[in-house]
């Protein structure tokens, strides 16, 4: 019987993690929100504007002249859904750029854990396959405007490759912008450590230096050999973790050689995939710049505590940085007490791209906009501060053609607000993907109006009560 017990617990675990919301259907009619404050991002806040959409598709950002004109116009659909906003604000869809949406629910529960494959090198690993559409996460992420995410593989040195997803859908692909948004690769320390707790010394250390960058090369230099072998033999045989690599790679690279060298990332096509690699100190940023600059890579920096100090390097090869979260503590006994809040500040000072991920669990990602807002309380423009959430993420995850900005031909993915998104007190009212008007609820405002419910019903048994 216990034995008994133990399997029905294990068994209905998952049950508790499953997203009851209905899913989005497609865009049924033309939707117009107009009196609205708009912020395309892209170009100037329009005060009092419109947005038009139809079949997921943005077809006007209007002005009050334009608005006015449409609507007595013969030429707006007769069947177009007329939202009056009300002054209120309309924002292109958040983006998380750094995420493990849908790859864990309860962190405490080794089995609600798929972020992480068997094995250091596993390049072929893909995070758009594992996630779960039904994660509760998802909804709770959405309902603050957070519409939008890059999902990444963690664990080893190269864990898989990245997706750019959305937070709606009733599987996987449906989720899925980009399967494959790009790899990543975790750079190892370029210093040894002194502290109490060090067990090791400084030549054993020195060692595992050299010895973790050995083999980062020894796997990109397998890597390009498949891809030239490949490319001069269509049949040469198939190995699925470098054939994954081969996208990360310019076509008119030649094999390097002491005399050959890559590419200026600067340079590089738009269907190159990005590197991402996660690194904070100065030393590793540009041995990694380095290194990627020699293959011709494309890479991203995840983390970049040091990046201002690199910023000549980065911007000479326009190499952008995921900030990763700004409610963390300074990394070093020396650093300001608010040197993770002004880093932001820094990079945009310094003229580098970059976007700001949240840095918090997983469960927490609803919060990205308050990581933003702090940037913004130390240093970052506020205009900055909203490119950083939309636009310049968008950018980084290879989907900025569709996404980030509310633009005429791009995807209607916004969300009307009461205010800015930054103010812990703003209100997201209305929120739609692809022009799908998307559930706001979830289960925390599902258990809110049950509870509200409880005492309402206990409030007229004591009404009852005291009546004479």
């Amino acid at each position: 019987m216990k034995h008994l017990l133990i399997l029905i617990l294990f068994l209905a675990t998952p049950a508790l993690a499953q997203d009851l919301t209905h899913k989005a259907a497609p865009q049924s009619h033309p939707i117009l929100i107009k009196n609205a404050v708009v912020h395309p991002v892209s170009s100037p806040t329009i005060s009092d504007g419109g947005v038009l959409f139809d079949q997921g598709v943005i077809r006007a950002i209007l002005n009050q002249g334009q608005l006015d004109e449409l609507v007595r116009s013969p030429n707006l659909p007769p069947n177009t859904l007329i939202i009056d906003a009300d002054g209120k604000h309309v924002y292109p869809g958040l983006i998380a750029p750094y995420t493990q949406l849908g790859l864990t629910e309860i962190q405490a529960v080794r089995q609600m854990q798929d972020t992480t494959e068997v094995g250091d090198i596993t390049p072929e690993a893909s995070a758009a396959i594992a996630i779960n559409p039904d994660s509760t996460l998802l909804p709770v992420t959405r309902s603050n405007g957070v519409l939008l995410a890059g999902v990444f593989p963690i664990g080893g040195v190269l864990p898989g490759r990245a997706a750019a997803i959305r937070l709606d859908g009733w599987t996987s692909d449906d989720m899925t912008i980009t399967p494959g948004g790009g790899l990543i690769l975790r750079w190892p320390s370029m210093r040894t450590i002194s502290a109490w707790w060090m067990d090791r010394s400084e030549s054993d250390q020195q060692q595992d230096i050299r010895r973790g960058l050995q083999r980062i090369t020894d796997v990109f230099d397998t890597a390009l050999a498949y891809r030239n072998a490949k490319d001069a033999d269509p049949t040469h045989p198939t190995d699925l973790r470098w054939e994954a690599m081969r996208p990360l790679f310019p076509a008119d690279l030649t094999p390097i050689t002491e005399n050959a060298v890559g590419i200026d990332p600067a340079l590089a096509p738009a269907t190159q995939l990005p590197l991402f690699i996660l690194a904070n100190d100065i030393d590793q940023i540009n041995a990694a710049v380095a290194f990627c600059l020699e293959r011709g890579l494309r890479p991203v920096i995840v983390g970049g505590r040091d990046a201002p100090n690199a910023a000549d390097l980065l911007n000479r090869h326009d190499i952008p940085v995921i900030v990763n979260g700004t409610h963390v503590m300074p990394r070093r006994d020396d650093a300001p007490y608010d040197d993770p809040f002004t880093l932001p500040a820094r990079l945009h000072e310094a003229g580098i791209r970059f976007a700001i991920a949240n840095n918090d669990d997983t469960a927490h990602e609803r919060n990205t906009p308050y990581s933003v807002a702090t940037a913004v309380k130390h240093g970052l423009p506020r205009d900055a501060a909203l490119r950083a959430l939309t636009i310049e993420a968008a950018r980084i995850l290879n989907i900025a053609d569709r996404y980030g900005s509310l633009e005429t031909g791009k995807s209607a993915t916004l969300i009307l607000t009461s205010g800015d998104p930054l103010e812990v007190m703003t209100r997201v009212e209305r929120a739609y993907i692809d022009g799908r008007e998307i559930d706001l609820s979830n289960k925390q405002t599902t258990l809110a109006q049950k509870y509200r419910e409880r005492y309402r019903q206990m409030g007229q048994l004591k009404d009852e009560a005291e009546k004479p």
